[in-house]
């Protein structure tokens, strides 16, 4: 040891260390470790982030674009100059369109109407008239890259084009068409129209669904208009129970002429074969009464004998040469029936 209270060591000459006395050199010494942790920890807090799987992260160097890091850990170069921004690529986004919604559940609660979404539902038809159009948009971000860097504000923008595609389809549709009828083909249109001019602009946005929600007429003509859909619903119910009878009547009176068509061939058949019959009995009588008339003409007029006889009743016979017989008239005797 020196004198004075100073030692020479491992500092060297020039070292401003040197001009320290040795308690304060010693207590630095013990700080070192706990700074140099410091330090690590510090590098290590503004080097590390974190990307969710849902979501990928790019990185900028001085404001520069580098990569694309995926979900997991990473590691960047810290104190300002890399940044990282998150971009939720696999999360369904939403916009609404004429309505917000507070709170979404099996009741969904909506914001009050205000004068920014009564003027985004208001819109002119093609033929004139003015419709109030509420829907939603739900779209994925598909490129970040582009999203963030290649059109400012991008959801703003994305919002802009929804509105105005929107008002593009309904303008080429009646009012008709857009309330009742004609509904999914303009959500239909509507949302390639909206994917083909994602595509142009390059705003990195994939169009995953457009729904109309609520369309209806402005308030003040309502009244009328719920009238005019009133007749016409009962237009179309009397045409469907006109095509309902008519479907039962025809199919019956089909079948019942074809029935009665059935029945007058069958009986017109019948009376064929009988006619037929008939004569050809005639012809086969006659060809016997050819052979042999006497013959014939005595067996024709018993076989009507024996038919006719039946019919008559009671039969008396009287010989022709018996003499002396008294008529008489049995009053007295129960009647029968005939061929008893």
């Amino acid at each position: 040891m020196a004198r004075g209270g100073w030692t020479h060591g491992p500092i060297g000459e020039d070292s401003p260390l040197r001009a320290l006395p040795l308690p304060h050199r010693r207590d630095l010494a013990r700080l070192r470790p706990i700074l140099i942790g410091l330090a690590v920890v510090v590098f290590l807090f503004t080097s590390y982030y974190q990307v969710e799987p849902d979501e990928v992260g790019v990185v900028q160097r001085f404001g520069r674009y580098v990569e694309t890091s995926g979900p997991g850990p990473h590691l960047k170069i810290p104190f300002g100059v890399d940044s990282v921004t998150k971009v939720p690529v696999q999360r369904t986004l939403k916009l609404e369109f004429g309505f917000r919604t507070v709170r979404a559940d099996v009741k969904s609660e909506f914001a009050p109407p205000t004068p920014e979404t009564a003027a985004e539902s208001s819109m002119l038809t093609g033929d004139l008239n003015v419709a109030m159009v509420e829907w939603v948009v739900q779209y994925k971000i598909a490129d970040p890259r582009q999203y963030l860097f290649d059109v400012r504000e991008p959801t703003a923008t994305f919002r802009d084009m929804s509105e105005a595609v929107m008002r593009q389809v309904v303008g080429d549709h009646s009012v008709d068409e857009v309330i009742t009828i004609g509904r999914e083909q303009i959500a239909m249109e509507a949302k390639q129209r909206l994917q083909e001019l994602c595509g142009l602009y390059g705003i990195g946005i994939e169009v995953q669904q457009l729904v109309l929600q609520d369309v209806n007429p402005p308030d003040p003509v309502k009244p009328a208009f719920n009238e005019v859909n009133q007749a016409i619903q009962e237009k179309e119910r009397a045409i469907n129970d006109a095509w309902s009878d008519y479907n039962k009547a025809v199919p019956r009176a089909k079948g019942e002429a074809e029935q009665a068509v059935r029945s007058a061939e069958g009986y017109a058949l019948e009376r064929v074969n009988k006619a037929e019959g008939d004569a050809a009995r005639f012809e086969a009588l006659y060809e016997e009464y050819r052979k042999a008339p006497v013959v014939t003409r005595r067996r024709i007029y018993l076989e009507t004998l024996a038919q006719a006889m039946p019919r008559i009743g009671r039969t008396i016979v009287i010989d022709d040469k018996a003499r002396g017989l008294l008529p008489l008239l049995p009053l007295g005797m129960d009647k029968k029936e005939p061929g008893q």
